[in-house]
């Protein structure tokens, strides 16, 4: 995947503002999300590929394939467990910046980030190509979001709890101390050469001085209820500090260091409310710091000594002042001798170089070490293969030639389904809905292009930003999508996609259910589907409902028939599943949505929607224990038999039909992060960078006794959970 200084240049705002929470947890699962957002920004093949910079003459096609791995198969792992290898094994780029050594050689320095987050930084010398690897000093549970190079050539970033100093003069690691968590999302130098990092998810401060190697936390300066992305920062000639901060009550923090003082600044939009944008900040070169909300009306806002005021037109001191720092996006290609590296290749690691001065383009290659990319979901498709996104690329698996395919992807493959020989996918960011057409040559996907495939049907977002579930109806003629809204916003809507006519309506959260998002659907029979919402928001928004409900649409009419909230308390049904005789399985989670969470408790249910009663409910955790978070969650699979079964994060269950008791096939001798769905007799999910499955056949193990669980359920019925 190709990274350029155009590529990220042509970013929109809404982007560059996209900002990722990290997890605790094992270490596996704790880079997870962070490693979500992060690999978004990876990027897509660019300007610098289309220029042929890495191959002679114009580019013949659009895509790259990346390099496959040597590996010797599939692996068996016991038990009927199988391990098919690596799904994307190329890291992603987590900022890039051009300098020199201790030798006044020029250098590459690139943040890199696999599964299991942060995880090196790598040094390449741009005229030899020759590599040199330094892993972080902490312990990565999430990934870099913003760094920053200071004037005295030193490196900072600042993730995982961890604010880091490497010398690419030393060539090391020379600073790192643990902090109020998480991660910076906007670093700046002040005038006295200290480094400030402004940290997600509650406004965090931290200081650090390079001359007496004093580390200072100020802590958390302005918590909320909800995340908070401060997605810039800077100083004034002054000493005061300034927080750019959104998304969904925007603020200008300013911070007075002596006397740790704290003042907020709240823009209003047209219509006297506050805004929800992301309000950025920056240094001029005339001492004072200034903002600009694409929701502020009337002029810019100038910002001094801890003093705001509007101000009218722009003069020659308001230009910013130059910093090498940025967001994950990061990519600083100046090198100190006058040449630019102009094109970054991480699959087939290779670098390009250009000399303005006439020198023309030079390419290396280089090598680094990874774990490989995440993987965010699989998916069986209509031609007998399993499908994904790992990372940036796309993959799909032939269980038959055990053999892999991979692809640079459009966006994160969210909610997939198939229908009619095609597979429908759900993209985040920007809610996109694709169609790939299994049968034709896959061209890539190219907005406005009808004849790409994958095509892109449509686009949902702000109303859909992050899908969670792609469904077709029963009939088979509507295509049902659900899902978050974009950053900052409170409510999900749904996307009716007519499958034959290519029309589409988009419903806003208050024409199906106010301030939620829908998280499940199951299709009941014609035009009819069951829906399960949850009261998360956007990313960065505020939870404003009390909790979730089911309910019951005519996705023909686009009508709400019925709803309750049938397990009273619950903020989320994550899955709903078909079962046999009508009935619909379900799993529903009772903690609010926390983006530091990639592990949650269930309760599994049974529903009749016919007759719109719960059928049965049973705690998991206790017998089964949690599941993994996943952003288009496939815990429940139905199998060609009708069977139904369960992924836990370390167990393989299936469901009773008779007494609906779950049933213990396999504890997984590797962590289930991602999947699943069934193929060949075998069910396949992802394990961190690896697809993995289980041989269906394998055996059963005993029949779990819930006794215990239902009297916990009658307690916490009495009281609410």
């Amino acid at each position: 995947m190709w990274h350029t200084r155009e590529q990220r240049r042509s970013a929109s705002l809404s982007e560059r503002a996209k900002a990722f929470s990290a997890r605790r947890g094992k270490p596996a699962i704790r880079a997870a999300a962070c490693m979500i957002g992060a690999l978004a920004c990876a990027g897509r093949l660019d300007a610098a590929a289309a220029r042929g910079i890495f191959r002679p003459g114009p580019p013949a096609i659009k895509t790259v394939s990346a390099r496959a791995p040597e590996r010797p198969g599939t692996v068996e792992l016991g038990n009927g467990f199988a391990d098919h290898g690596m799904a994307a094994p190329t890291a992603s780029c987590l900022g890039m910046i051009a300098t020199s050594d201790g030798a006044g050689r020029d250098v590459v320095l690139v943040q890199l980030g696999d599964c299991r987050g942060g995880y090196a930084l790598l040094m390449i010398d741009p005229d030899t190509g020759a590599s040199e690897q330094f892993p972080m000093p902490f312990e990565p549970r999430g990934s870099a979001f913003a760094s920053i190079l200071s004037s005295s050539n030193k490196l900072y970033t600042h993730f995982s709890g961890y604010f880091c100093e490497f010398d690419p003069v030393r060539r090391a690691f020379t600073f790192h101390r643990e902090t109020t968590p998480e991660m910076a999302m906007s670093m700046t130098e002040d005038d006295r050469g200290v480094i400030w990092s402004a940290t997600f998810p509650q406004n965090g401060l931290v200081s650090f001085d390079p001359g007496t190697r004093e580390l200072k936390d100020y802590g958390r300066l302005y918590p909320r209820d909800w995340a908070q992305y401060p997605r810039s920062i800077a100083a004034d000639d002054a000493g005061w500090i300034y927080m750019g901060v959104g998304l969904a009550d925007s603020q200008v923090l300013m911070f007075e260091p002596l006397t740790r003082s704290v003042k907020s600044f709240a823009p209003e939009d047209g219509a006297g409310r506050p805004g929800r944008s992301l309000m950025l900040v920056y240094r001029a070169v005339n001492g004072r710091v200034y903002v600009h909300s694409r929701r502020s009306r009337g002029g810019r806002m100038e910002f001094y000594k801890g003093e705001a005021r509007r101000i009218e037109g722009d003069g020659p001191g308001m230009r910013e002042k130059p910093q090498v720092t940025g967001s994950q996006g990061l990519f600083h290609g100046n090198l100190p001798g006058g040449r630019r590296v102009v094109g970054l290749d991480l699959e087939n690691r290779l670098l390009a170089v250009e000399d303005p001065r006439g020198g023309g383009t030079k390419r290396v290659s280089f090598d680094y070490s990874t774990a490989g990319g995440l993987i965010m979901g699989v998916a069986a498709t209509p031609d007998g293969t399993i499908c994904g996104n790992a990372g940036s690329h796309f993959f799909i698996f032939d269980p038959g030639a055990d053999s892999w395919t991979r692809r640079p992807g459009f966006r994160q493959w969210n909610a997939m389904t198939p229908h009619g020989g095609r597979m429908y996918v759900g993209a985040y960011p920007g809610g996109h809905l694709l169609e790939w057409d299994t049968a034709r040559a896959w061209t890539g996907t190219e907005i406005g292009n009808k004849d790409s495939n994958p095509m892109r049907l449509t686009g949902c977002s702000p109303t859909i930003d992050r899908p969670h579930k792609a469904l077709i109806t029963a009939d088979g003629r509507t295509l049902v999508l659900g899902g978050a809204p974009d950053y900052g916003r409170t409510g999900g809507g749904l996307l009716f996609w007519d499958i034959q006519s290519g029309s589409r309506e988009l419903l806003d959260h208050s024409a199906v259910i106010p301030d939620h998002t829908t998280m499940s659907m199951a299709a009941i029979a014609g035009s009819r589907f069951l829906g399960g919402t949850s009261t998360r928001p956007g990313s960065g928004g505020v939870r404003k409902a009390n909790e979730a409900v089911l309910y019951i649409m005519d996705a023909g009419t686009r009508k709400i028939e019925w709803q309750a909230p049938v397990l009273p308390g619950a903020q989320e049904y994550s899955e709903l599943c078909p079962g046999p005789g009508g009935l619909v399985y379900g799993l529903a989670g009772f903690e609010p949505w926390d983006s530091l969470q990639l592990s949650y408790a269930r309760r599994f249910f049974v529903f009749d929607p016919a007759r719109r009663v719960l059928v049965h409910e049973a705690e998991t955790e206790a017998g089964f224990g949690p599941f993994s978070y996943q952003q288009g969650p496939r815990n429940l699979v139905r199998g060609p038999d009708g069977s139904v079964y369960v992924l836990f994060m370390h167990n393989i269950a299936r469901v009773d039909p008779a007494g609906y008791s779950l049933e213990i096939l396999a504890r997984s001798p590797v962590p289930i992060m991602a999947g699943a769905d069934i193929l060949g007799g075998r069910i396949y999910f992802s394990s961190g960078s690896r697809l993995c499955s289980f041989r269906l056949d394998a055996g059963a193990g005993p029949k779990t006794d819930d006794s215990a669980n239902r009297e916990l359920l009658r307690r916490q019925a009495r009281r609410g959970p």
